[in-house]
């Protein structure tokens, strides 16, 4: 058996039914529909960060950012590990940073008039 039966296997035990999966797809977007989550996710996108450069990153104040990483890390999108006394992020998996790779050439698209294509 290759790696990749065994995978899709153990994919076909986790699929959920239609209904779920809209509302589980529904949650997620609607924490990337708010621009401060989004920018901390794009940043996130490149690496591991602390608070610290979160917040230099988006330039919003440090309490709020750390509200909207709760939220980030509540929904399971990122991860955090300790580092000494500083609390690391981490984007949860790639499927999230291609996400927000594409709502963000999807912008690019609107606002520089690019052409559409597939």
């Amino acid at each position: 058996m290759n790696a990749r039966m065994h995978l899709s296997g153990a994919h076909d035990s986790q699929v959920h039914d239609d209904g779920e999966r809209l509302a589980a797809a529904a949650e997620i977007l609607s924490l990337l529909a708010d621009r401060t989550r989004l920018a901390l996710l794009r940043r996130l996108s490149l690496g591991e960060a602390d608070v610290t450069t979160l917040t230099r990153a988006c330039g919003v104040a440090r309490p709020a950012v750390s509200q909207h990483l709760a939220r980030l890390r509540l929904a399971g999108l990122v991860t955090t590990r300790k580092e000494g006394r500083r609390v690391v992020y981490a984007l949860r998996h790639g499927h999230l940073r291609r996400l927000i790779d594409e709502a963000l050439n999807a912008a690019d698209h609107r606002l520089g008039g690019l052409p559409d294509h597939t």
